[in-house]
């Protein structure tokens, strides 16, 4: 008898019968062709090579890598329901095709955790009598294939190289360390992205409207608020998000009526997790982002980490996050601490390598270090007080002697003529106009790395003044 995808023997119109009548609402729910499948536009949309492999029947032998809730297992539903024997022409309309609606593809499942090698030999030697005596083929879907060791993936290598069995391998963990190398090469991988709120807010509005398999036969009044909720906070995972719908609605009584209201109360409950009060465009965003700023830049690291934490618990981008902090890094510390450009751009890179939820322990490090270090922000004021003076017309010209003398011609019109080279001077300085007039932008402060620099300039000036007056 053939196996469903979670292992339990069954036929066809019994596996249809226990989706429609039992199960979980994220089982019931899953998508059956690929136009009821929410998401991964990026292998799955128009003209896309996985949607090409699937509708033309051609399949080849994939890896699908992602996180949890992503549809890994629900694309292998979905290739099991639509494969064939025999290719032939096809569309992409997302509806089953006439020619896939008979299944000469024998679809079996394996969970890496609980099978063992006498179970895959045993599946693959019924794939071997099928594919001679019945012409027809056997997809094997392994889930969690990073669970095989590698003589438990050697097993699987000559059937995948004789084509007697498609193999589909589901993963959470990179295949590029998780399976074995001649079994990757003769793989596709296709890697599955997280779903987005907007994915998310779609599968459960589809779970509440579906009256054969979803929640539509009862009169579920969700608000908008709690639709957002459980959406941003399934941390895009669709089972997650319909268990925290299911037990919502579930464990809500209707009222006389018999209207159930879902509100961020309920959902608050179903996904138990705390609705904080912020917006991402508007003044609750602009509010706890200016305090977190003024926080780090008035040196007050405990008050700074309580807006981090406000902000990435309410699900803030951390990208934003990490850009305001390179901005303080520069603006607010300066040359005060040199460091804290580094430390602050090499948060934003990790955070890019790391993700989340780890990276946020990086950003808070970051946080920390920017709220405690010295300040200055001479080099954002120097720069203020040059701009202010360009925008009132006090622009200079270029002198002479710094204009580009590398081109044909240029020293015919005087360019760099009387130019001194800085490094052929005594400790690599020279007595030289380098604006056209004499002005102070940059005035630095007696704070942190910054006092040694004002003081490298109050030097650079006496030696100037005192050059400048042997000359004379």
């Amino acid at each position: 008898m053939k196996k469903d995808l979670f292992g339990e023997e069954c036929g066809k119109s019994a596996c249809k019968e226990e989706q429609l009548s039992g199960g979980p609402l994220a089982f019931r729910m899953r998508p059956r062709v690929l136009d009821e499948f929410v998401g991964q536009g990026h292998i799955l949309g128009e003209g896309k090579l996985l949607r090409r492999l699937i509708f033309s029947d051609r399949l080849t032998s994939l890896i699908f890598y992602g996180p949890p809730g992503s549809g890994k297992t629900t694309l292998a539903h979905v290739i099991s329901n639509m494969t064939s024997a025999a290719p032939r022409t096809f569309d992409t309309s997302g509806a089953v095709p006439q020619h896939l609606k008979h299944c000469g593809t024998e679809f079996r499942t394996l969970n890496a955790v609980t099978s063992n090698v006498q179970e895959i030999r045993k599946i693959l030697d019924e794939a071997k009598q099928r594919k001679r005596y019945e012409a027809h083929r056997t997809i094997l879907f392994i889930d969690e294939i990073h669970r095989f060791n590698k003589a438990q993936q050697d097993v699987l290598m000559p059937e995948v190289e004789s084509g007697v069995i498609i193999l589909i391998g589901a993963t959470t963990h990179n295949p590029s360390f998780a399976v074995n190398g001649p079994l990757l090469s003769r793989s596709v991988i296709f890697e599955l992205q997280p779903l987005t709120e907007e994915d998310l807010i779609k599968i459960i509005r589809q779970a509440l409207q579906d009256k054969e398999r979803g929640l539509g036969q009862r009169q579920v009044l969700i608000t908008e608020g709690a639709l957002i909720h459980l959406a941003k906070n399934a941390c895009g995972d669709a089972r997650r998000a319909l268990i925290a719908l299911e037990i919502g609605v579930l464990s809500t009584p209707p009222d006389s009526s018999g209207n159930i209201h879902f509100d961020e109360k309920v959902a608050e409950e179903s996904i138990q997790k705390k609705i904080v009060h912020y917006d991402h465009d508007e003044d609750y965003h602009y509010d706890t982002a200016s305090a977190f700023i003024k926080s780090m830049r008035g040196s007050d690291p405990d008050a700074a980490v309580y807006w981090l934490a406000k902000m990435l618990y309410a699900g803030e981008d951390p990208r934003f996050i990490a850009r305001r902090i390179v901005i303080l890094a520069s603006e607010d510390v300066g040359n005060a601490d040199p460091q804290a450009l580094v430390i602050a751009t090499s948060a934003m890179q990790s955070l890019e390598f790391v993700g989340m939820p780890e990276a946020r322990i990086i950003l808070a490090q970051a946080v920390v270090y920017l709220s405690m270090a010295p300040k200055s922000n001479a080099s954002y004021m120097a720069l203020e007080a040059a701009t202010a003076d360009i925008k009132e017309g006090k622009t200079q010209e270029v002198p002479q002697h710094l204009r580009d003398a590398s081109y044909r011609g240029a020293k015919s019109m005087g360019h760099g003529q009387g130019y001194q080279y800085a490094h052929n001077g005594q400790d690599h300085f020279v007595i030289q106009d380098y604006l056209g007039v004499s002005k102070e932008y940059y005035v630095p402060t007696e704070l942190g790395y910054e006092k040694k620099m004002a003081e490298r300039l109050q030097e650079l000036k006496r030696r100037k003044s005192e050059m400048q007056k042997g000359a004379q």
